[in-house]
């Protein structure tokens, strides 16, 4: 179910523009209706309070949690079930974040990545992405929330922004802090400026060299690591925000001494983080982890050489989590044992 469509139901109840926001706010902040001394009675038109316990069951069946994964580094990982019996991956992080997924699947195909190895199976909707940071929100804090987990939003954008709207007006968390991540799809760096919420961009980058970038996300756009970064350069303008981007480090892959050149080169004196994130290894794919003290020499290097650069560790690691490992692992399950 989309947004909109849970605010139509509502002004056809005869909700008015602000008791629609504080449904809406209610459920976006996993808050209850009556609060103090107010109840639903003192503001929402009767229609509106008949209907509310059907709506909030339908809101709470959304996103169901399946299994929940945690780690030793505070983050757990969430296998969560939609209502048509699809899962998606949401990830509770460390310092009060929730990593959602924006598909079921994925249609670009990085070769490093569980998620798209049966390709796109369909869309999530703009409440289903809600519905996740709604069960993360009963489970402890959100102050951010990155679209970071499963498939890529860019190929999602009419349920993504509309969902990112939700959560920086009604949801309390900061715009800055509502972050879309991309493989660098030129559809997305249309569209994000122009809404009432501007979120941070976080651009996949993972090479300098194109070639290389061609055969690791053969979906991807052919835009070349120079043109993401131009790109990325107008949005920081646009929005203030430092562009994060992303670099998956795969030993033997992109961790050479060409690739840190070409990261200097095009990154230096830009409004950027370098996100370095050592591969997440997955057993049914060839690459591989490298060496901590390796990855934590690179970063070093990058950094005094004029590289702001953040080594990140993938959350869950001791649960073998990486993106779409549990979704893989449930469908194998169900495969080999059928209701």
């Amino acid at each position: 179910m989309r947004i909109q469509a849970i605010r139509e139901r509502l002004r056809a109840l005869g909700a008015l523009p602000e008791h629609e926001r504080r449904v809406l706010r209610d459920w976006v902040q996993a808050a209850p209706h009556e609060r103090g001394r107010r109840r639903p009675a003192d503001y929402l038109p009767k229609p509106v309070r008949e209907a509310l316990p059907a709506l909030d069951a339908e809101l709470a069946g959304m996103a169901r949690l399946l299994s929940e994964h945690p780690a030793e580094d505070g983050s757990a990982r969430l296998l969560v079930g939609l209502q048509d019996g699809q899962a998606v991956e949401s990830v509770l992080l460390p310092r009060d974040g929730v990593c959602v997924s924006s598909q079921v699947g994925c249609a670009v195909g990085c070769q490093f990545c569980m998620t798209g190895r049966d390709g796109l199976l369909r869309q999530v909707t703009s409440g289903e992405i809600v519905a996740q940071v709604v069960l993360a929100r009963r489970r402890r804090p959100v102050k951010k929330v990155v679209f970071m987990g499963m498939g890529e939003p860019a190929h999602n954008l009419d349920n993504v922004l509309e969902a990112i709207e939700l959560l920086g007006v009604e949801g309390n968390i900061a715009h800055k802090n509502l972050v879309f991540s991309t493989v660098g799809d030129p559809r997305a760096f249309e569209r994000l400026g122009q809404g009432a919420v501007k979120p941070a961009l976080a651009i996949s980058l993972h090479t300098v060299d194109p070639e290389l970038r061609t055969r690791l996300l053969p979906r991807a756009p052919r835009l070349s690591p120079r043109e993401l970064v131009e790109e990325g350069e107008r949005y920081a303008r646009l929005s203030g925000y430092p562009i994060q981007y992303q670099w998956t480090l795969l030993d033997g892959v992109n961790d050479g001494q060409a690739e840190l050149d070409g990261i200097v080169e095009l990154l230096r004196g830009k409004y950027a983080v370098l996100n370095m994130i050592p591969y997440n290894s997955v057993p049914e794919l060839a690459f591989r982890r490298p060496d901590w003290d390796k990855a934590r020499a690179i970063a070093a290097g990058l950094h005094a050489r004029g590289i702001l650069t953040k080594l990140r560790d993938s959350a869950g690691q001791d649960v073998d989590g990486g993106c779409g490992q549990l979704r893989a692992r449930a469908a194998r399950t169900i495969a080999v044992h059928p209701a």
